[in-house]
């Protein structure tokens, strides 16, 4: 079997930037948070797929959760980047980023894992390409995504 090249975390990562409108909103004036998940999964999405120049489909969503409301006429930044890859599956780390276009305050109001599967033409899971960390951030993300795989086992084990 062909062995695959390493790829750097610099070579897929995703930044995407969304407006709030009305219709993102629920009653509050809050984004909804399916809205939300959403736009995660598609800067996910396209972070696994330029790391395995595939389509990828997503496997699993970790927890999530909703640290500060985002409201209607700010910016949502979210920030993609593949942390680890294990044979057929990799893991991509999103960081979620509101803010307020006329004070310019940023602030942290979500982070998500996400477990994508690279497939061929026929719909079958494939090797996709290691990822090779080069920054401490990188190799820590790297890390830790290999406990949260072993978690992600472990409850896929208990059922």
């Amino acid at each position: 079997m062909q062995r695959l090249k390493a790829k750097l975390v610099t070579a897929s990562q995703v930044e995407m930037t969304e407006l709030v409108i009305p219709n993102d909103t629920n009653r509050l004036g809050n984004l909804l948070g399916g809205r939300l998940m959403h736009w995660i999964d598609i800067a996910a999405a396209i972070a696994a797929s330029r790391h395995t120049n595939r389509v990828c489909v997503t496997a699993s969503l970790d927890e999530l959760h909703f640290h500060h409301p985002i409201k209607q006429g700010e910016v949502v930044i979210l920030q993609a980047s593949v942390n680890r890859v294990f044979r057929t599956s990799l893991e991509v780390g999103v960081r979620v980023t509101k803010e307020n276009l006329l004070t310019s305050e940023r602030q942290h109001t979500n982070s998500a894992y996400l477990m994508f599967v690279a497939i061929d033409n026929d719909g079958q899971p494939v090797p996709a390409n290691p990822v090779r960390p080069v920054k401490s951030v990188e190799k820590r993300r790297y890390r830790e995504a290999g406990h949260r795989r072993k978690l992600r086992l472990l409850h896929r084990q208990r059922g």
